[in-house]
């Protein structure tokens, strides 16, 4: 199992509710001058109106550069909302937020779009100021309603997850739509995942790769990943191994953990490719160092099976902690397992116990198989028969075979207590 690339775009603009606000797009004043031109040309957005051809990235600003063209064009201009906020954005780029957040604030009252969008993302995820997501949904929308698609991918991304409004697909896959057609590659990855999934939109696969292969024109990691993955399940189309390979190679020398994870995955099983596990261990390095959950459960799977790496069953039990506490239940039922059978540590039936658990109450049926195993058995718990057959029959109901067989065992009349092994690890990936 991979992992999508659905949140990237985030960091520039998120989403909201309505106010009464001009939605007039702010341009260049009439008699703006060689001041006002240098600030844009390093700090404007190429989807504000007029500035397409220079405008840029927030993290394609040279911020140095930047804060001294709009410093210099802001004295000239010191009531120009889009100075103030091309200032800002500077400041913001530069990782400058005390500086930053007083300008966007008075640009943002006077509705210059680029000040909305980030102000509001930066209150959506508490990026430095204090959350709020409600007052972050509604000045993202004011932007989004003005036409940025900064702005309108945001606010699809907000209603994706509800926040600051309520959860609404249909609402998010129209604003993903908005920022998508104004050649948003972000938005265009995103519009591609609700296609894909069948959210606010009918799932199509052939829609979802098609956006998917705008955002890749455009080289956005995001794309690349989430094409890949369609590619490698084959979905919609004939699967591509190689050609997902190519594309989460793309994404990974951009330093894309998904792709970074995902590429590990095809390397090491080798598909698409000759397998290469120490070449897998290395790209899930790089994924779990980014903090990728995903990355560090594969990871430790290498190092309990000392394939690409030496065996190291602490290394494998720290990595399976870590991924454990990030949320992977998979990672939980391997780290259950560790500590079940003493390696990397010393057998202890509390944390295997924990950790199953944990998984189990996840509905993970590989730890549902070997609660049951714990209960059967008596390992740090009173011996339950009922209780076992109660986990083994919730395993064995989701197509566990181990468990299907522990709990026909268990049920026959004529069957005899034995300490029949828990289960496999969690392999899948």
């Amino acid at each position: 199992m991979t992992e999508f690339a659905r949140l990237l775009g985030r960091g520039i603009a998120r989403a909201g509710l309505m106010l009464s606000v001009p939605l007039t797009l702010m341009v260049g004043p009439a008699l703006a001058g060689p001041e006002f031109d240098a600030c844009a040309a390093e700090a404007s957005s190429q989807f504000e109106t007029g500035f397409a051809d220079i405008g840029r990235e927030t993290w394609e600003i040279d911020a140095d550069a930047a804060i001294a063209a709009c410093r210099k064009a802001l004295e000239a201009e010191p009531n120009s909302a889009q100075l103030k906020g091309w200032l800002a954005r500077a400041y913001f780029a530069a990782g400058d937020t005390d500086s930053a957040v007083p300008l966007f604030e008075e640009a943002a009252a006077e509705g210059h779009v680029v000040a909305l969008a980030i102000l509001g993302d930066m209150l959506t995820t508490g990026d430095g100021v204090e959350q709020d997501m409600e007052r972050g949904a509604r000045l993202l929308t004011q932007g989004a309603e003005a036409g940025f698609a900064l702005a309108q991918n945001s606010l699809g991304l907000s209603y994706d997850f509800g926040e600051g409004l309520a959860q609404d697909y249909t609402q998010a896959a129209r604003w993903y739509r908005a920022a998508a057609e104004q050649g948003m590659s972000k938005a265009q990855s995103n519009l591609g995942l609700m296609y894909q999934d069948g959210l606010g939109v009918d799932r199509d696969y052939v829609a979802a790769a098609a956006w998917f292969e705008l955002s890749v024109a455009q080289g956005d990691p995001s794309g690349q990943v989430n094409l890949g993955k369609l590619l490698q399940d084959g979905l919609g189309q004939p699967a591509d191994p190689v050609r997902a390979a190519d594309l989460y190679r793309l994404a990974a020398d951009q330093d894309d953990m998904y792709a970074q994870n995902n590429l590990g995955f095809l390397t090491e099983n080798g598909i698409g490719m000759e397998a290469d596990a120490k070449a897998a261990a290395v790209l899930y390095q790089k994924a779990a160092d980014q903090g990728l959950t995903l990355a560090k459960h594969n990871l430790a799977l290498l190092y309990e099976d000392g394939d690409g790496v030496e065996q190291d069953y602490g290394r494998a039990l720290e990595l399976y902690r870590e991924a454990a506490e990030g949320g992977e239940m998979r990672a939980a039922v391997n780290l259950g397992l560790l500590y079940l059978d003493g390696l990397g540590t010393k057998v202890d039936y509390a944390q295997a116990l924990k950790w199953t658990q944990l998984a189990a109450d996840d509905g993970q049926p590989i730890a549902l198989n070997n609660l049951g195993h714990i209960y059967e058995n008596g390992l740090g718990v009173e011996a339950d028969r009922q209780a076992a057959i109660d986990y083994y029959q919730r395993s064995a109901d989701q197509g566990y075979e181990l468990a299907a067989d522990n709990l026909a065992r268990l049920t026959e009349a004529d069957a005899e207590p034995a300490a029949v092994p828990g289960g496999g690890k969690t392999k899948t990936k």
